[in-house]
Formats: C-alpha cells, sequence, structure tokens
C-alpha cells in the first residue's frame, strides 16, 4: 500500500480489494498479501461479468417474445423481451446457452454478445396440436378419428357463410343445401353419413360454448376446426355427440409486439346456372303442334299472331348482379401475464334478386390474464347483429321461393310491363309486380355470447377450471304484405303485417379437474369434469289484415276482428358427469377411455340418465426398434382402433315428449250451456329415451420422407338403435300414433387422406387429396316396414335413407301400335290384371315405357317399383392444389360427390306445355319425333295428359343422377416484400384474387346446378363470387 495512506483508508482498500477477489488465487493459501504487492483483478472480474446478449427471430425474421434463455447445467435464465431481444449474465465464462419455444426446436449455443439466432420450426406433422373435447392432443397420439382445418383454409375466401366454406374440405363431412340467399344460405352437415331418422345435425361449439352461430362466425376469427367423428373422440360429449361433434376454436393473441391486421374483399355476384327456356316463337310453335297431336284446337291460329307476341325474358328483368363486401380488423397482442384479441367485422351483401341482402356486424374480444404462478382468468365475448331481407311475393309470401318458381314459369309472351305503369299477370299474380312494389321479409337477429373463466394450478400437472358461459339469441321475423292492383282485372289480397319473435338463452356451469404427468417413459393424463346446462326457448306471433294503406303497418293499425296471436315457452335442463383417462407408453403405446354420464329433462324418471362409454388405443409402430432402418423413408406409421356409444337426445324437436299433453280449446255443453274445457291431443309413452349409436372403426396414419407426404385411411361402422319413429295405433285408439325407440339404422364406410408437401429452391407445392364414402341403411322399422317421406321418397327397411321409390322406364315407344299392344298385354281390357296405375290417358308413339320388374306380367304400383338410390351421396371427395413462389401464391380447391340422386319436377324444371303459365325449356327440342334417333325427350304433351309427365308416373327417366365435380374456389395472390414495406412500418401486405363455383362439371341433360336443393327448383340459385382482397398486418 502507498506510505502515503492513513492505517483506515488502508483497511478500506483492503476489504475492498477482498469482496472482489475472494477466489482469487492471491487468497489460494489463506494469507494476506500486501495490498501494494497486488496487481488489479481486471480478468478476473470480467470473467465473472460475462453476459451474453442477442436477439431472437423466426423463420422470417419476426421477433420471438417470451422465448426462453437458459445457461446450461444452471437454473439461471431469461426471456426475450417484446423485440425479441435478451440479456443474461452468466455464471460460467465459457458456458453455453440453450433457447427453447413451443412450436420450435430448441438449440444449445456458445454463449457470446449481440447474438442473432433464427429459430427453425419443429415437424409440422409430429408436433401439430389437434383440439379435442375439453382440451388438446398432439395429433400422432391420437387414438380417434379427427379431421382439422385452419385459419389459413378460410380467412382469405369469399364465402358469406362458414358451413359453405367448409364443404369438401374435411373427410367423411357432408355439407349439402347450401344456396345464395343472403343471410339463409347455411345448408345442412352431417358426419360419417346420415345417423337418423331425426335430426341429424353434429354438435357445434365455439371456444367450448353452443352459441347457435357457426354460419354467422367471421372466418377472419377462427384460429382451426376440429371435427370428432368416432366415439372414441366424441364420447366425452355424451348424448349430444351422435352425430360427430364440431369444435370451433377462435384465435388469441401471439406473443411479440402488439399487431394490427386488416383483411377485406369485395365481390361481384351471379348465378352459377339458370335454364335456358324457349323464346315466345318457339314455344307458340311447340304447343300448337302439343295440342294438335292430342286432337285439341291451336292456341294461335295464325303465323302473324305468333310473330306479334312478346318475348319477355323474366330472368334478365329479375336477376342482377349481386355484391358482398367483407371487412374485418383486428389487434392482438401478448406479455407475460395477458394475452389479448379484439377483432371487428362488417359484412354487406346485396344479392340477386332486388331487396334481397344482409348486413352483419360482429364484435370478438378473447382475454387471458394470469393473475400470479397459480391462477389465470379468461373472459371471452362474442357479439353478432345479423340483418337481412328477402323478396316476398303477393301469392303465397314469406320469402322468394315463389319469386323463384313463378320465375320459372310465366310464359314469355306475358307482358311484364305496360306503358301505363300496370303489370301483365297469370293467375298467381307476376313475380315482376312483386319485386316492383318492394315485397319483403326482413329478419333482424343478433347474438351474444359471453363465457368467463379461472384455471388454477394445484400441483406440477394437475390443474383445476371453472367456466360460466351465457348465450343469448333473438330472431324477429317481420312481413308486411302490400296491397296493389296489378291491372284491370287483377289485385292482391287485402294487405296484412305477420311479425314472430323467436328467442333462446343457455347458461351453462362447468368444472373440470385435468391431471397430466411423465414419469420417465410413461405419460398419464386424466380429466373429470362436472356441467349443467339451462336452456329456455319463447316463441311470439302476432297478425292482422285490412291496414287503412301500406304506409300505416303498426299492428294495432290493422282490423281487429283479424287479430291472431300465440306464443309458448319451453325449458329444458341438463346435467352431466365425464370423465377420460389416457396413457402414453414411450410415445409408442397410446390408450385412451372415456365415460359420460347424462341427464336430461327432456325423459321421464327413471329414463333419464344415461351413460356413454367410449375406449380406443394406438400403437406407433414407426417408434419401434425393428423399425430404425425404415426412418429414412417412413416418418410415422400408427395403427388405431376404437369402440363406444353416443347417445342423441336432440332427434326431436319436441322438448317433453314423455309427457301427454293437452288442448284447452275444447267446448262441452253441460246443462244447455257451452262450457271450455280442454282435452288430452295426444299419447305419448314415458319410456321412451336417448337414441344410441354404438360406433367401432379402425384406422391408419402414415408418414413418409420426413412428412412431405402424409395418408390416413378410416373404417368405421356405426349402428343407431332405439330411433324414435311414430308408430302406428289400432284406429280404435283415438289419439292415434305415438312415439317410440324402436328404429335402426346403419351408417358404414372408410376415410381417406392423401398430403404432399415439397420445397425446390423458391417453389413451394403442395396437394391434398380427400376421399370418403358412406353406405347408409335403415335396418328396421317398425309396422309396414316404410314411411313416405314426400317428393316421392320412402324410408324402408333395407333401404338408404330417403330413397327415391319410382318405377323403372326403357326407352320410347316408337308407333302407336307398339304402344297398344303394351296396354292390351299388361292390362287387358277384360281387367284379368287390373287397371292401369297411371293416370295421364293412354299410351302413345313417343311415350315412356315401364318396366315389369317382378316379371309376373302386369304392373302394378305394389310390385313394379323399386329403391333407385338416395339423395344422400355415397362419394364424397375434396382435391387441394396449391404452389408458392417469390411471393407469388396460387391455390385450386376441388370438391365434389358421385352416386346421388335428385328427382326434380319436370313440370318446373323442364317446363310443360300448358299455356300461359308455364315456359318449357330448351330440352324440349329434342322431343320425340317419328324421324328423330335417340332424342332426349318424350313426345310433346300438353299440361299432364300423358303417362310419361313426371306429375303422373314417378320414374327413373326424370330420376338426375347429381354427381359433380366442381373448383369451388380458385385464388391468386401476391405477397409484397419486405423491403418494400419497411418505410411504411407495415409487416406483411398481401393482395388476392379469389373465385367462388368457377365452374362444375357434371352429367345433366340440363342446365341445372346438381347441388340444387328445391325440387321444383324455387329456392335460391347458388352463386359464383369474385373477390378482390387485401391482408395488411401493422
Amino acid at each position: 500500500m502507498s506510505k502515503n495512506m492513513k492505517p483506515k483508508d488502508q483497511m478500506k482498500t483492503a476489504l475492498l480489494i477482498c469482496a472482489l477477489t475472494s477466489m482469487s488465487p492471491a487468497f489460494a493459501n489463506g494469507t494476506m498479501v500486501k495490498a501494494d504487492n497486488l496487481t488489479p483483478p481486471t480478468t478476473s472480474i470480467q470473467q465473472q461479468k460475462k453476459v451474453a446478449t442477442g436477439r431472437v427471430v423466426d423463420n422470417q425474421g419476426e421477433p420471438l417474445i417470451g422465448v426462453t434463455v437458459m445457461e446450461v447445467g444452471t437454473s439461471n435464465g431469461t426471456v426475450t423481451d417484446l423485440d425479441g431481444n435478451f440479456s443474461l449474465s452468466l455464471k460460467n465464462p465459457n458456458g453455453k446457452i440453450t433457447i427453447s419455444y413451443i412450436g420450435f426446436n430448441p438449440q444449445t449455443l456458445t454463449a457470446a454478445s449481440n447474438m442473432q439466432i433464427t429459430m427453425k420450426s419443429e415437424d409440422k406433422e409430429l408436433n401439430e396440436v389437434v383440439v379435442v373435447g375439453y382440451g388438446t392432443q398432439k395429433k400422432v397420439n391420437l387414438t380417434g378419428s379427427v379431421s382439422s382445418v385452419d385459419s389459413k383454409a378460410l380467412e382469405s375466401r369469399p364465402i358469406q357463410n362458414l358451413q359453405s366454406g367448409l364443404q369438401g374440405m374435411m373427410p367423411g363431412v357432408t355439407i349439402s343445401g347450401t344456396n345464395g340467399a343472403p343471410g339463409m344460405d347455411s345448408g345442412s352437415i352431417n358426419v360419417r353419413g346420415v345417423g337418423t331418422l331425426n335430426s341429424s345435425s353434429p354438435y357445434i361449439l365455439i371456444d367450448g360454448v353452443e352459441s347457435g352461430t357457426m354460419s354467422s362466425l367471421d372466418p377472419n376469427d377462427i384460429e382451426s376446426i376440429s371435427v370428432l367423428k368416432d366415439a372414441a373422440s366424441a364420447a366425452i360429449y355424451g348424448s349430444k355427440a351422435a352425430n360427430g361433434v364440431i369444435l370451433i376454436t377462435t384465435k388469441r393473441g401471439k406473443s411479440g409486439k402488439p399487431q394490427v391486421s386488416y383483411n377485406g374483399y369485395v365481390s361481384v355476384q351471379n348465378p352459377t346456372s339458370l335454364i335456358d327456356r324457349l323464346d315466345s316463337y318457339e314455344y307458340a310453335h311447340m304447343l300448337n303442334d302439343a295440342l294438335e297431336s292430342e286432337g285439341k284446337a291451336k292456341k294461335f291460329a295464325t303465323e302473324e299472331e305468333i310473330n306479334a307476341l312478346p318475348n319477355t325474358d323474366w330472368y334478365d328483368l329479375a336477376y342482377k348482379t349481386g355484391s358482398l363486401q367483407h371487412h374485418n380488423v383486428s389487434v392482438n397482442g401478448a406479455t407475460e401475464s395477458v394475452n389479448y384479441l379484439a377483432s371487428v367485422g362488417y359484412l354487406k351483401q346485396s344479392g340477386i334478386l332486388p331487396h334481397a341482402g344482409r348486413e352483419q356486424v360482429n364484435g370478438r374480444t378473447n382475454l387471458e390474464m394470469k393473475i400470479n404462478s397459480r391462477l389465470t382468468a379468461r373472459l371471452n365475448l362474442a357479439y353478432i347483429k345479423n340483418d337481412y331481407t328477402d323478396p316476398s311475393s303477393a301469392y303465397a309470401g314469406g320469402g322468394s321461393d315463389q319469386i323463384i318458381r313463378q320465375l320459372n314459369l310465366i310464359s314469355p309472351w306475358i307482358t311484364a310491363r305496360y306503358d301505363d305503369g300496370t303489370w301483365g299477370t297469370i293467375s298467381d299474380g307476376s313475380p315482376i309486380a312483386w319485386l316492383d312494389n318492394d315485397l319483403k321479409v326482413y329478419r333482424r337477429n343478433t347474438n351474444f355470447t359471453g363465457l368467463f373463466g379461472v384455471d388454477y394450478k394445484i400441483l406440477d400437472g394437475l390443474t383445476a377450471k371453472l367456466s360460466a358461459s351465457y348465450v343469448n339469441d333473438n330472431q324477429n321475423y317481420d312481413y308486411f304484405q302490400k296491397f296493389f292492383v296489378y291491372n284491370a282485372n287483377k289485385k292482391t289480397d287485402p294487405n296484412f303485417h305477420d311479425e314472430r319473435v323467436y328467442k333462446w338463452e343457455r347458461k351453462t356451469f362447468e368444472a373440470l379437474l385435468n391431471y397430466n404427468k411423465t414419469f420417465g417413459q410413461h405419460t398419464v393424463g386424466a380429466l373429470a369434469g362436472w356441467h349443467a346446462e339451462a336452456y329456455d326457448y319463447k316463441y311470439w306471433y302476432t297478425y292482422r289484415k285490412n291496414f287503412p294503406n301500406n304506409n300505416v303497418t303498426d299492428i294495432n293499425a290493422g282490423d281487429v276482428s283479424t287479430q291472431k296471436a300465440e306464443g309458448n315457452t319451453r325449458e329444458l335442463n341438463m346435467l352431466s358427469w365425464f370423465g377420460r383417462v389416457n396413457y402414453d407408453f414411450a410415445g409408442r403405446y397410446l390408450f385412451e377411455a372415456n365415460l359420460r354420464a347424462d341427464a336430461s329433462s327432456r325423459f321421464a324418471d327413471g329414463h333419464r340418465w344415461g351413460y356413454f362409454p367410449s375406449f380406443s388405443a394406438g400403437w406407433r409402430v414407426s417408434e419401434e426398434a425393428f423399425m430404425e432402418g425404415t426412418k429414412s423413408w417412413l416418418s410415422n406409421f400408427k395403427i388405431r382402433g376404437s369402440w363406444g356409444q353416443l347417445g342423441n337426445q336432440e332427434a326431436l324437436s319436441d322438448y317433453y315428449p314423455a309427457i301427454n299433453t293437452y288442448s284447452i280449446n275444447a267446448k262441452y255443453a253441460f246443462d244447455g250451456k257451452v262450457t271450455s274445457g280442454y282435452y288430452q291431443s295426444s299419447y305419448k309413452i314415458n319410456t321412451i329415451t336417448w337414441e344410441k349409436a354404438t360406433t367401432w372403426g379402425v384406422g391408419v396414419d402414415l408418414g413418409f420422407l420426413d412428412n412431405k407426404i402424409t395418408a390416413s385411411v378410416d373404417y368405421y361402422n356405426r349402428l343407431t338403435d332405439g330411433i324414435l319413429i311414430s308408430v302406428d295405433a289400432p284406429y280404435e285408439f283415438a289419439l292415434g300414433s305415438y312415439l317410440d325407440n324402436v328404429g335402426q339404422m346403419r351408417n358404414q364406410g372408410f376415410e381417406m387422406s392423401l398430403n404432399y408437401n415439397d420445397k425446390f429452391g423458391e417453389v413451394t407445392v403442395g396437394a391434398g387429396l380427400n376421399v370418403a364414402y358412406n353406405k347408409n341403411k335403415i335396418e328396421s322399422m317398425p309396422g309396414k316396414g316404410y314411411v313416405d317421406t314426400g317428393y316421392n321418397q320412402r324410408n324402408a327397411t333395407g333401404q338408404e335413407f330417403n330413397s327415391y321409390y319410382v318405377y323403372k322406364s326403357d326407352g320410347f315407344f316408337q308407333t302407336d301400335k307398339e304402344a297398344q299392344e303394351y296396354m292390351d298385354y299388361y292390362w287387358p281390357a277384360d281387367g284379368s290384371k287390373g287397371a292401369c296405375p297411371f293416370s295421364g290417358g293412354k299410351f302413345k308413339a313417343g311415350d315412356l315405357k315401364y318396366v315389369d320388374i317382378n316379371g309376373d306380367g302386369k304392373i302394378d304400383a305394389e310390385n313394379d317399383r323399386f329403391y333407385a338410390g338416395s339423395s344422400v351421396p355415397r362419394w364424397t371427395f375434396g382435391l387441394n392444389l396449391n404452389a408458392a413462389w417469390k411471393g407469388f401464391d396460387l391455390s385450386l380447391f376441388f370438391n365434389g360427390q358421385f352416386k346421388a340422386y335428385r328427382y326434380f319436377d319436370a313440370y318446373e324444371v323442364e317446363g310443360a306445355f300448358v299455356g300461359d303459365s308455364s315456359h318449357p325449356a330448351t330440352i324440349w327440342r329434342d322431343s320425340w319425333t317419328y324421324n328423330k334417333s335417340n332424342p332426349k325427350m318424350p313426345r310433346l304433351f300438353t299440361d299432364t295428359n300423358s303417362p310419361s309427365s313426371s306429375r303422373n308416373v314417378v320414374s327413373t327417366f326424370w330420376l338426375k343422377n347429381v354427381s359433380y365435380c366442381r373448383l369451388k374456389n380458385l385464388q391468386l395472390g401476391y405477397t409484397l416484400p419486405k423491403s418494400a414495406l419497411e418505410f411504411l412500418h407495415v409487416n406483411k401486405v398481401r393482395v388476392y384474387y379469389s373465385c367462388e363455383n368457377l365452374f362444375t362439371i357434371d352429367n345433366l341433360d340440363i342446365n341445372v346446378d346438381p347441388e340444387a336443393t328445391s325440387q321444383r327448383l324455387s329456392s335460391y340459385p347458388l352463386l359464383r363470387t369474385h373477390s378482390f382482397g387485401l391482408s395488411v398486418t401493422f
């Protein structure tokens, strides 16, 4: 030390040096050396202060927040900040650090300053997480059958409802009945066939809540969609899962800086197809020919009269180009303690018919707050306001059905509008007059969904979850039918006002206990839960007519004497207990068991509880030691199987199917006076209970070449027993038929999916194919063994659901002599073989011939009709092709169906020769004549005056095979390079063109869309939509 230092200062200096160099070699021998002989411990101090710093980004260069940075061999660590930066003081100056983050491969690196670390994504296929009942599972560990779709497949498509957007995207999920009506285009969903003769819709949950708004859900809000198709995956939902379960998960905040995103598009829309119909000149000549062939007078006497006819193009006057615009803005982010997302969407659609439109506003907030290390709170709020209008008729009201029907029927020689402002009409009126007078139905719907939940970590691996949800849904129907005068000879019925309100709310409470722990090579999971649900429904209806004019529409302005009012309330309650156990040994042997017990207020005491178990197992053969030699080409090979039972309490709309009901409208005479009373209006048995579906299946999952190619194949067999069917009662029983659990139906089939993804330099390519086959069979029907369901369809033992029951046609008669010989043979004049079952008069040359199916020498309705196929497709498929290069992306999505049939009413679709109230299609140009070979149509006939008429004889001639392949979506996009966006402080910009329903390949002989749902073609046409869109992320 310096000799000039005071002893006190020398002591302070020595103590400071000791503190800084406590492990220095200078003290190794335990003796103190003189301070003035020490050299400053610069090197040792710098080593102890070594700090690892750097920045962590993903493969797109985006910073990753919350990445764990740990010093190897210690508990010393930190996480990255909002910009992906980290700083960690090391205990070992030569130490290494490990970088880890969910969804990315961990890295171990030598610590340094200013490290630039790029995280590589984990194998997507092996680490893909799929949403299942009350949780998630890695896809490779699934033992049940689950199909899923992520957000990217939907968010840029111009779809006005989610259901139509999912069509063809997942094997075994059939979506049908969609059309282009704004707000009313959702269609129906069936998972692995139609499972019952009653309601066969799947159970749909959005973020775990049955909210009833799938069709109105904004695709931009969706993170993923999972469909639970077998009993093993769906049994955890018990009595609501017999027809499959659809789990929709909405987006959450992403770690990193707050992101603001915009996605929007504008579209134009037109019908995919409209029938080509005859002009006035052709129709007039052909009608005259048909009348003459039947010995009747011509409608038009001279050529001059025909040439002078108007030629109204009814389609052109009514249909217009529709428009659609959709915009969504969202903000999301996450910190260590808060995860948040807020989204607002707006959709406006102007339909292809005047006064058809939809306007929707939706908002969503998903918030998750980490209160402390053990407690997390969740709050999800969603609101949808959906208003839509539908033009209506003064003939039948209720919407556009009659307008579209009359556009198909009304003759082209009827004048649409006269110069004096009146309208030409037929007996039903005029569709153009209805549109001009602004007749329309208003539907105003709102839906609110709220969920609050807390998660509490009791122990490592053991978590408790409590949640409560509330859903409120209001639907208002409002139709004022105006009175007006068509012309001097026709006017409408008196005006009237029809208002209806449908309101329901659902309150749900759930408690879950979830355990998951790994012990060496053993992973055990368990779930126990409790569910309580209360559902309340209200309906009321008011009606009056004879209002002073069309401008005074308040219901109290109508004539009191015409008033009608009705209403009802209904309640349902449900209580459930459920559990699940999972076991995984070394990622090779997988087992799962589920059990749910449900009690429903629908059923009587003693029949309310249902118990629904399932078991499944999987074997990842590829993980066995003996498969080590296949790793270079076989990435995954898993075999799985399952068995389980599911219930269906949603089979009927009746909330009290086990309780006899009474009417209070009875009148009785007592002591000479009429007294009000009540009477039993129906008979119900109190032993009815759940429909129960027993399902078993096996499946194989494969992956090749590092999962560049993946494939799955499933076989399933589902027997639904105890189907509720109306049972005939003896005639002496005055209350008629009653419901009982007496039906059986089986669905069996297979599903296959094949996917390929790869990258060649800067080109990324992908392809995905899914194919599903389902064979439906009704195993048992009570009584006579069949029930006619309308539209020439029948449900019968041994047949498919809704099979067409028809005569078989076999070409045309070529001469009148041949036709007469046919009648003489099958229905001789002496009546020995009975009467001809066909109306429409005698057979003539050019009429259809019908086959004696059973060969008994006569044709009758009981023995010579057969089941000729179902409207439910036997095969469905989807094919997706995509490629990307230097910011450009192209995708094509095809879907289709095979072996599906539809019986259209030829009178209204192909058209009939009646006169003013019919408009035949151009296919009648190819009708039978003596000198024509291979005609498409029978002879011309008037009205239904022929046994060839589809209304007189239901035959295979008029039954159409509606198999098709459709380019469902084509999309071309371009993402701007990051270098072009830096000065704008924008992360991503993508522009795109998209088209829905671009073209269709089918085998129909008339220009009808094969997905048309109405037998008489009166439903709103399916639409072709061209869109231009923009996606921006800040």
